[in-house]
């Protein structure tokens, strides 16, 4: 892992965002070659692959398609058959318990790889796979991969669900919305990173249909710079983590648009705790990242992680 490469992938974003979106004008969607009924969808992955498939499980179910997304850890699931198709997400396609977990549904059920890496071991279990296109990720952490398979998965929602989407129309948007946060950065970087930088960690809240988006920038934090780093869903989190705010210097990234976000900021306000919106001029937060498409909840989706995984670069090479 390397920090200078990190931010150099970060950069790279862009680029790799019309080369997917060129890829996807030329060939078509990914995934047509699979039927469009099928009685279930298992997610396996770990890490970053389970938290974009976590979001992508909620979609389909939300279009009546029975969808789970699992730990590929895990010693029991859904029984492997030929109705259930097996979507495994590993960007390396080489982690060890997504490899054991497609070696149980191996003959048995019809298996997709979402991979970076299409010559892998879990790739060579797979009956498709579908190429992630990110590029080498240098810095060693997983940040392009991430933002594909999101899109890739959205082109697999298109498949099943038969709903008409331009992914790589999609694309397009999100590399405009990446590439307006990498060019601004002067205006909204270093506020951020100084207001976040506290003795106690920083928290990423997040609506459940982008809990993704808190789960990967609370890792990419915990990945690069080593720090303190925990999510949680914004309506959640009035439940779970509002009681952190009286005992710590709470320190909050508030990916915003759900219906409880005023819930949460009335708790962080009267307690004075520092919040960093991403995506909406939030009352009472200390700073508020604004990018392009940002009303848009997919675009959303698959952009807003940028901002900490900018201030994750930012700690990361700051001298120790």
């Amino acid at each position: 892992m390397n920090a200078e490469l990190f931010l150099t992938d970060l950069e790279g974003k862009t680029a790799a965002l019309a080369g997917l979106a060129a890829a996807l004008e030329s060939r078509g969607n990914p995934f047509a070659s699979l039927p469009r009924s099928v009685r279930r969808v298992v997610f396996l992955g770990m890490g970053s692959s389970r938290y974009a498939a976590a979001v992508a499980a909620l979609r389909l179910r939300s279009a009546g398609i029975d969808a789970v997304a699992e730990y590929a850890s895990a010693a029991i699931g859904h029984p492997a058959g030929p109705d259930t198709l097996i979507v495994a997400i590993s960007a390396g396609g080489n982690s060890v318990e997504t490899v054991d977990a497609l070696s149980r549904h191996a003959g048995r059920s019809p298996i997709v790889v979402i991979t970076n890496r299409t010559g892998s071991r879990a790739a060579g279990l797979a009956d498709s796979v579908i190429p992630m296109l990110a590029g080498e990720e240098a810095g060693g952490v997983a940040c392009r991969t991430f933002q594909h398979t999101g899109l890739l998965l959205l082109a697999l929602e298109a498949r099943l669900t038969g709903r008409p989407t331009d992914v790589a129309g999609m694309c397009r948007r999100v590399a405009a919305a990446t590439a307006d946060l990498l060019d601004r950065r002067p205006l909204w970087l270093p506020a951020s990173a100084h207001l976040l930088d506290g003795p106690d960690g920083v928290y990423t809240i997040a609506p459940v249909e982008r809990s993704s988006s808190a789960e990967q920038a609370a890792l990419m934090l915990r990945e690069g710079p080593r720090r303190r780093a925990d999510a949680c869903e914004t309506g959640d989190w009035a439940h779970v983590d509002v009681y952190l705010t009286r005992s710590i210097d709470y320190r909050a990234v508030l990916f915003a648009g759900s219906r409880y976000d005023d819930q949460a900021m009335g708790w962080l306000r009267s307690r004075g705790s520092v919040v960093v919106a991403v995506g909406a001029d939030v009352p009472g937060a200390a700073l508020s990242v604004r990018y392009r498409g940002d009303d848009d909840p997919m675009v959303a989706l698959l952009t807003e992680t940028l901002v900490v995984e900018l201030v994750a670069a930012t700690w990361w090479r700051a001298p120790a």
